[in-house]
């Protein structure tokens, strides 16, 4: 049995569809329960397939349920811009995990998690990220940390700028090599790893898609791929911060950010030091602008 979280979020539907057509090929019997909040987003398909447990795998009753029987966990904590703390937000989540893993006997969890392991320090959600692979771990469960650098998908959130201005913000130098990561690499290695039985221990899985490219580079290729010129705009940390805060995040959630922010221009941990994965992260950024970036531009 596999656990999947997040199942109708940006990476867990997509892990969801992965172990669907893996599935249907294989026909071992290998049973798939997902929680959701709100079942009715998952797709006919997964409903179908699907055991479905309906809540929020923060709640210890909620996990307890979904994990009884289970042998293998996808596990994501969600992002939550309006915690109260974002320590306590990825703690709130990850110790009844921690409890259900001790409990029920699960034996593999693969999580999402980041790079930046022995190098980033205050980086919020970066360092909590980092705090729930050690708090997992530290059960005896065999664990693999998925570790991707800024994903792509960030920039959906700026589709409409680039359409109607030709411009991007980032919070970043905009002329240092910043790696990048599509979240369809994140899933695919996701799906592999919870279909094998073999791996034990932990491990850091790298997932560093093969450009070398700065901010600046980014927008020459969005340049080429959307056919109008583009540029980019570096944010300052506490401006990013201030604009965190005026889409709804609270103080700690905009703090978060914004030291996240900081500490990837001045710790380099997404930067030119980090070798590409081609094995894990495959997908380049031109490829990922004109399949995903250009259509939700149109």
């Amino acid at each position: 049995m596999i656990v999947i979280t997040t199942p109708t979020g940006g990476i867990g539907r997509q892990v969801l569809d992965n172990l669907l057509d893996a599935l249907d090929a294989r026909d071992d019997g290998t049973a798939l329960r997902v929680i959701a909040r709100d079942p009715a987003r998952l797709t006919a398909r997964a409903r179908e397939r699907a055991e479905v447990v309906q809540g929020s795998h923060a709640d210890p009753e909620v996990l307890a349920a979904a994990c009884a029987g289970a042998d293998r966990v996808f596990w994501l904590v969600p992002p939550a811009p309006g915690a109260d703390s974002v320590e306590g937000h990825f703690r709130d989540f990850t110790l009844p995990l921690c409890e259900v893993i001790a409990r029920h006997g699960v034996a593999r969890v693969v999580a999402v998690s980041s790079l930046g392991r022995g190098v980033a320090k205050d980086a919020g959600p970066i360092s909590a990220s980092l705090a729930m692979d050690d708090r997992i771990a530290a059960t005896g469960v065999h664990y693999r940390a998925l570790c991707p650098p800024f994903l792509m998908e960030n920039l959906l959130g700026q589709a409409a700028a680039l359409r109607d201005t030709g411009e991007f913000r980032m919070a970043c130098a905009t002329d240092r090599v910043l790696r990048t990561c599509a979240t369809a690499d994140i899933a695919a290695t996701a799906a592999r790893l919870l279909l094998d039985a073999d791996w034990t221990g932990r491990a850091d899985v790298p997932l560093v898609g093969p450009d070398d490219l700065t901010p600046n580079g980014m927008a020459e290729v969005l340049s080429d791929v959307l056919g109008r010129p583009v540029r980019v705009r570096e944010t300052a940390p506490e401006a990013y911060r201030a604009s965190a805060l005026r889409f709804g995040a609270s103080e700690a959630g905009a703090q978060g950010l914004a030291d996240m922010a900081a500490a990837m221009d001045a710790q380099g941990f997404y930067g030119a030091s980090a070798p590409g994965t081609p094995d894990t992260a495959p997908t380049s950024f031109r490829r990922w602008c004109e399949e995903i970036l250009r259509p939700a531009t149109l």
